[in-house]
């Protein structure tokens, strides 16, 4: 069965990649692109630290994020973890699942911290002795949908959601399209993302654990479970 990485790039590839060494038969097929943002950085010195829910955010930040060098961060994922590194911050904190998670997890002490972010987000429930700034840094841009990908859709297939915004484009995309969604299975990070999607697939099921071997290992499930028996 072909897995369809939905996520942007240079995700898509990195993904792509993992699944094929698994045994999958993946290929990306990208539903938005990542665009860099005008944004107005704060001063390093009204901030403690910084918030970040994705590489995204320090691959696009552009040239102001050298201010921040050697400012403790604040992560979600090893990915963004690693992404910071390079970046020349000091990671306090690798959390997982999601941003709340790791302000949930902050000593209770005051603390200000910069969210470097995307146009579209999720909204946090910030503690009280945190104070929090966002900066919008970059924005995911949909895109059509392909001839490539419309061909894929139209025959079983499982396709991985990486967020939100890519499980609600891609039931838009199938319904303006007419492509019906109950021969389509689908692996989404979490059950926020999967409901997102909506109803009607042949199968939606959620990771485990909220990231790319999570979901990964589901996919490899879900494939063995549903491709037809010799």
């Amino acid at each position: 069965m072909p897995v369809l990485v939905l996520r942007p790039q240079p995700g898509a590839a990195a993904t792509t990649e993992a699944a094929r060494a698994l045994g999958l038969a993946a290929e990306f097929h990208p539903l938005f692109a990542i665009r860099p943002q005008a944004w107005e950085p704060v001063p390093a010195n009204a901030i403690d630290g910084l918030l970040l829910g994705s590489a995204n955010a320090l691959r696009h930040a552009g040239p102001a994020l050298e201010r921040y060098r050697g400012m403790p961060a604040y992560t979600v994922g090893e990915a963004t973890a690693a992404a910071a590194r390079e970046a020349g911050l000091v990671v306090a904190m690798v959390g997982s699942g999601g941003l709340q998670g790791v302000l949930d997890a902050l000593p209770p002490a005051p603390i200000r911290l910069l969210r470097l972010a995307g146009r579209e987000r999720v909204t946090l429930n910030v503690p009280s002795d945190v104070t929090l700034v966002t900066c919008e840094v970059y924005a995911s841009e949909p895109l059509p949908l392909s001839t490539a990908l419309a061909a894929r859709l139209a025959q079983p297939a499982l396709g991985l959601l990486h967020s939100g915004e890519a499980a609600a484009r891609l039931a838009t995309l199938c319904d303006e399209a007419g492509i019906a969604r109950a021969h389509l299975a689908l692996a989404a990070l979490g059950p926020r993302i999967a409901a997102r999607a909506g109803h009607g697939w042949r199968a939606l099921r959620s990771a485990e654990r909220p990231d790319d071997a999570g979901l990964l290992a589901l996919a490899h499930e879900m494939c063995q479970e549903l491709s037809p028996r010799p």
